[in-house]
């Protein structure tokens, strides 16, 4: 057994007294009050005179014996609080209106929101819109030679990463959805199955992004407001 060597030098009293207060501060889960450490030590303690003891012996080591608020606590000294920084990836789950309306994007690209509210049956969210944006698989076009010169969409590289295509042309097509499931009964007669592209190529009706214009007004994006939600945040077209 290792021979028992004295951390505080002076009066062996004194150096009890600071042994106890350590392990007290140590194991404690939040900040001690200078009342509660005198419950735990001698009555005849100096707590405040031990405290400041206690604070001068760890000034230099990697934790520091600080105040906080109406108590004491170790904490990491302040030029090593990198070291305990950590880095994590949070995932976060995509609705299913923000799945669909990817899909949407994806395979009728370029696409407005418009056209996409179309298809889907529902008003699309801005919310929705934003979070495909800041996923980075979905990125603004142009905009349709139409009244108002609504934002077009389509999706980008970090899509076709993400998902392990190495082109749009890669996507799921009528024979693949059924063969997996995802498609139940029988399509139309009419079906047919767009031809997705991603180009940079601007179509016959869009124009350009331009810098003056607002991305978003607020007939495009806020017409929400008036009708009754679903559960997503989206109206259903039938009630507008």
């Amino acid at each position: 057994m290792a021979e028992a060597i004295a951390l505080f030098a002076g009066d062996p009293a004194e150096g009890e007294a600071l042994r106890r207060l350590e392990a007290v501060l140590f194991a404690a889960s939040i900040p001690l009050s200078e009342a509660t450490l005198a419950s735990r030590l001698p009555e005849e303690t100096d707590v405040a005179a031990r405290l400041k003891q206690l604070q001068t012996v760890y000034a230099n080591r990697g934790v520091n014996l600080v105040e906080v608020a109406d108590g004491w606590a170790f904490r990491t000294a302040p030029d090593l609080a990198a070291l305990m920084t950590a880095e994590r990836e949070a995932t976060r789950r995509l609705s299913q209106a923000a799945l669909e309306t990817l899909a949407i994007i994806a395979y009728h690209q370029p696409v407005t929101r418009a056209e996409i509210e179309e298809i889907r049956g529902v008003a699309v969210a801005k919310g929705t819109l934003d979070i495909l944006l800041e996923t980075g698989w979905v990125r603004l076009r142009g905009r349709r030679r139409v009244p108002g010169r609504p934002v077009t969409f389509g999706t980008t590289p970090e899509f076709l990463n993400h998902f392990t295509l190495a082109s749009i042309a890669d996507l799921p097509g009528l024979d693949d959805l059924r063969g997996s499931g995802l498609l139940e009964g029988t399509p139309p007669s009419n079906f047919a199955m767009p031809q997705p592209r991603d180009d940079d190529a601007l179509d016959a009706d869009e124009d350009p992004l331009d810098d003056e214009a607002p991305l978003y007004d607020d007939g495009e994006l806020d017409r929400t407001g008036d009708t009754a939600k679903d559960g997503d945040g989206e109206t259903d077209n039938q009630d507008r």
